[in-house]
């Protein structure tokens, strides 16, 4: 029977994972923290108010130009916690190994964690390690979970979008999904295209310090920008409008999608996030964020209103509006 069987889509990060995740894990879990569907859940332990999130890492391949999967699951976890507005502290990592997985690999995999975790500031403080039959996964598999102090005077969620506020994006979309791609298919791209896999923590913590008043941060992860706005735009029941002239796309990563198929609007990020702030700040805002090497495109990017809650509405470089979609499955497996 087909609704009993998991798709690969169903891990995409589009309609089809929200469907699992709301028929199936929200009624079983169900409290206040993780109805908020925020990227970590904010929690409170003898008055202190801590984000935790956790995630898992199956990229294929394990190493690809600008990082590898240990890179990865350190900068994802550190990320989600950041835009929650606290400051990471302490990590759990738990490996999944493959019966005849290469120690040389795994500790080249070990050290790139522990100097992407030195880049954060945060501390790997426990995990656990697993080995299976071969066969049983594909080589290796990461799941990091991580803590951190939500930051005094921070408030911010995917549900606090208004109309009136700026729609902030911190850079140029596609090099992490293109560079992986390309990586796996054998295509040649130009050496200046790397994942932008990077612990994005430092700069938000110095934003939020600056202004506070930012409402939305979110990093742009799986299913790219338009899955992000969308979620956000649910998640507010408020309208996001962008313009796709602002919106800064590498012209090679825009030739290698357009090769492939692939809407740039739609492709992973591992060091983008996006911003909703008051009209007011945009501009500080913007100026903070290009003093940096990882947001040095940071650009205004759209609006925010109320005219068709829920919706996220592209206005295009030919003077048109459509409306963008969130996909259903996923476009491009294990990416992250």
């Amino acid at each position: 029977m087909k609704d009993d069987l998991i798709l690969l889509a169903h891990g995409g990060g589009g309609l089809l994972t929200q469907e699992l995740v709301e028929e199936i894990m929200l009624p079983a879990f169900k409290n206040s923290a993780l109805a908020a569907r925020d990227d970590g859940a904010l929690v409170q332990i003898s008055g202190t108010e801590l984000v935790f999130s956790t995630d898992a890492y199956v990229v294929k391949p394990r190493f690809f130009p600008g990082g590898d999967i240990g890179k990865l699951a350190v900068c994802g976890t550190v990320n989600d916690i950041a835009v929650c507005g606290a400051k990471p502290l302490y990590l759990s990592v738990a490996f999944i190994i493959e019966e005849g997985f290469s120690r040389r690999e795994l500790s080249e995999i070990v050290a790139s964690m522990a100097q992407a975790a030195k880049e954060a500031g945060v501390q790997i403080v426990t995990g656990d390690t697993k080995v299976v039959e071969r066969g049983n996964v594909d080589g290796l598999y990461i799941t990091t979970a991580g803590i951190g102090q939500r930051l005094p005077g921070i408030t911010v969620s995917g549900s606090l979008a208004k109309a009136g506020q700026d729609i902030i994006l911190s850079g140029s979309l596609g090099e992490h999904a293109m560079t992986v791609m390309a990586q796996r298919h054998g295509l040649t791209l130009p050496e200046e295209i790397r994942s932008d896999c990077a612990p994005l923590n430092g700069v938000i913590e110095e934003l939020l310090q600056a202004v506070p008043q930012i409402s939305v941060l979110r990093d742009v992860t799986r299913g790219g920008l338009a899955t992000t706005l969308h979620e956000i735009a649910e998640q507010s029941g408020v309208t996001l409008t962008i313009a796709e002239e602002a919106i800064v796309v590498h012209p090679a990563v825009r030739a290698a999608a357009d090769m492939l198929g692939f809407d740039p609007l739609y492709l992973a990020n591992e060091g983008k996030f996006l911003i909703c702030v008051e009209s007011t700040y945009s501009q500080r805002v913007v100026d903070i964020l290009q003093q940096h090497a990882k947001s040095g495109d940071a650009s205004i990017i759209g609006t925010v209103g109320n005219g068709l809650p829920g919706r996220v509405v592209l206005k295009t470089l030919v003077g048109g509006e459509r409306i963008l979609d969130m996909p259903l499955g996923d476009l491009l497996p294990r990416i992250c």
